[in-house]
């Protein structure tokens, strides 16, 4: 990342945070609602890419209805971006009150804690993630999570700040033991640990099907309910027109590594059910498939060869 596009990554956060805050709440959404239009008229690398994987996850669309899908898309994920800057400045109890509203599935938590073991709620990259922290944040007490290290530093430090103001235990990843040697003390305390588990970032991850093609998907969820005897849950979370809708789906048993593969493949597909039932609030705008991955090294290293 070069200097210029660190300092434009620094101040574009930085205002993010500072100004949507003291925006009124109706101009703000109108604003980011826009930006996300413009953003898929423009049809950047990311919405053209967010294309391609929603017609993976709806292949009955025509092109009309892809065009409007892509559009919705863009502004759940507009949307996501503008509570996150928000949600410090939001009404506690509110957020709270409005996920505990609609929120199903507390009792498989409930259960899990009740064995004394811990639970490892895995969720992919879908509605407002942090809203549901919130809640679980005040339901549990602290939950622990694990943040992928950010460029520039000072926008990874402004992440883990914002998530710790609102009562998560942040655990970066550093590419080494120590981030699983903390998520397997707190579930050996029997407490939860909640980890995004859609996208691999370590391009280690084991392979899944997943509509109809093969991806990889984090074996860190599956392997940590197999280490400790920890109850994996699988977690949607999607968009309600004022608010936010999570299911806490039943336990995947997984009590031996090598049931990992097998829970993860059943991970895959219980976030597909949720993704296929609100395809726009999957905010996935990078390559995800592995025939496009190997797609783009192919096409990289004859760019490199030419």
């Amino acid at each position: 990342m070069s200097a210029l596009s660190r300092r434009l990554g620094e101040f574009g956060y930085a205002a993010g945070w500072s100004l949507t805050r003291r925006l009124p709440e109706s101009l703000g959404a109108m604003l980011f609602g826009l930006g996300a239009d413009v953003a898929v008229r423009r049809g950047g690398g990311g919405v053209r890419q967010l294309r391609a994987n929603l017609a993976r996850v709806v292949p009955q669309a025509d092109e009309t209805e892809l065009d409007e899908l892509v559009r919705q898309a863009m502004r759940s994920y507009s949307r996501y971006w503008y509570e996150t800057f928000r949600l410090p400045a939001m009404d506690r109890d509110t957020v709270i009150g409005k996920v505990g509203a609609k929120i199903t599935g507390v009792e498989n938590i409930d259960a899990a804690l009740a064995e004394g073991n811990g639970a490892v709620c895995a969720l992919p990259h879908s509605g407002n993630w942090d809203a549901a922290g919130v809640w679980m944040a005040d339901y549990l007490g602290s939950f622990t999570t694990v943040v992928e290290r950010l460029e520039p530093e000072s926008v990874y430090r402004r992440f883990v700040s914002f998530r710790e103001s609102l009562g998560f235990e942040i655990v970066p990843l550093t590419g080494d033991s120590a981030a699983m040697r903390v998520l397997l003390k707190r579930l050996r305390e029997n407490k939860v640990v909640c980890l995004v588990g859609d996208r691999d970032l370590t391009a280690s991850g084991l392979p899944v099907k997943f509509f109809g093609d093969r991806a990889r998907m984090p074996a860190g969820p599956a392997r940590l309910a197999a280490t400790t005897g920890a109850a994996l849950l699988p977690v949607g979370s999607w968009f309600t027109e004022d608010g936010w809708q999570i299911r806490v789906h039943p336990r995947i048993r997984v009590t031996a590594r090598a049931e990992v593969p097998a829970a993860t493949q059943a991970l895959a597909d219980v976030f597909a059910g949720d993704i296929a039932a609100h395809p726009a609030d999957w905010h996935m705008l990078q390559k995800f498939w592995l025939s496009d991955l190997e797609a783009g090294e192919s096409a990289g290293l004859e760019e490199a060869a030419s």
